[in-house]
């Protein structure tokens, strides 16, 4: 992406490449701009119908980070043409139900053939010029709320080996199924700074990329996080992601985790599949938010998880 060339100057372009934003907006009048984004993977689950719910509602993601209403999709898929092509039916069955449950609408897509499967969705929504959430704009004072458990790679990791817990894998898929619909809707009656989602640079990753543009650093509580059952034990266990290496690698020295077991770096690090929001809002407003969102009926475990302090040496202290 990097090697992308500029864009040209466009006033419409109100989200563009100048931030790692989760899609791109666009201005068409004064009351709507489009949000635009695509996502697609490998299988992270055998099951093609359960992997196809999750890839759709990992793309749809984007669109509600954005503070936006998902409107239409497309189907983007790579099959190969040795397997049954009935296991392609129910990737694309579930990815059309997952759009469904949206209320967005599925209007076709592109196919190719490939070694691998991959599957996913390209996204358009649309939002009020005035009401985008970007992931930028944490305030000093702010707390940090999620709206899913942290744990699905390792949980994921595990089971490929059958060291996964029924009990864990069921939560997991749980959390990869759940949309970010919800979360969504309940935060258009408070005022955000910032928003996320926390998928494959996990926790601490997205945290980098909200704190450092926002010129704050956050300070996030270890014990305060909600996790996927056995997560922590199969971390402790080396049931590790080569993605969380690889993000501990890059993120790592704008991270202290020097207060906590070690462990926590691994679980923090850990990246996620169609992963929770993450907002930074009003301390005030917690308890409200947090009480709204357990009464949307939410599939998934949310909490109050740290807050935002003035930019220190580090962008996060984990605690």
């Amino acid at each position: 992406m990097g090697k992308l060339p500029k864009l040209k100057k466009d006033e419409n372009l109100l989200v563009g490449l100048d931030t790692s934003d989760d899609a791109a907006v666009y201005k068409v009048s004064d009351e709507v701009a489009i949000i635009q984004t695509l996502d697609f993977f490998t299988p992270v689950v055998d099951d093609p119908y359960l992997f196809g719910q999750i890839a759709a509602a990992n793309a749809l993601s984007d669109i509600y980070a954005m503070g936006g209403t998902a409107k239409v999709a497309m189907n983007i898929v790579a099959f190969p043409n040795c397997l049954d092509s009935g296991i392609l039916g129910d990737i694309m069955k579930g990815g059309a139900d997952k759009v469904a449950e949206s209320d967005a609408l599925l209007i076709g897509g592109h196919s190719i053939q490939n070694d691998v499967p991959l599957y996913g969705l390209s996204v358009t929504g649309f939002v009020h010029p005035e009401k985008i959430q970007k992931n930028y704009g944490a305030k000093e004072g702010d707390i940090l709320i999620i709206t899913k458990q942290i744990g699905t790679g390792l949980v994921s990791t595990a089971a490929k080996v059958d060291m996964a817990s029924k009990i864990a894998v069921d939560e997991a898929v749980k959390v990869m199924t759940t949309l970010n619909r919800k979360p969504k809707e309940v935060m258009d009656a408070f005022p955000v700074h910032a928003c996320t989602d926390i998928t494959g640079f996990g926790l601490l990753g997205h945290s980098i990329e909200m704190a450092e543009p926002s010129g704050v650093s956050f300070e996030i509580f270890a014990d305060k996080i909600p996790y996927v059952t056995d997560a922590r034990d199969l971390a402790e266990m080396g049931m590790i992601p080569a993605g969380a290496y690889k993000n501990k690698e890059y993120f790592g020295s704008k991270v202290d985790v020097t207060g906590v077991k070690e462990v926590f770096a691994d679980l923090l690090f850990d990246p996620q599949t169609s992963g929770g929001l993450m907002y930074a809002v009003e301390a005030k407003y917690g308890d409200d938010i947090i009480k709204a969102l357990r009464e949307s009926g939410l599939a998934t475990k949310v909490a109050v998880i740290g807050q935002v302090v003035p930019k220190k040496e580090k962008l996060i202290y984990v605690r």
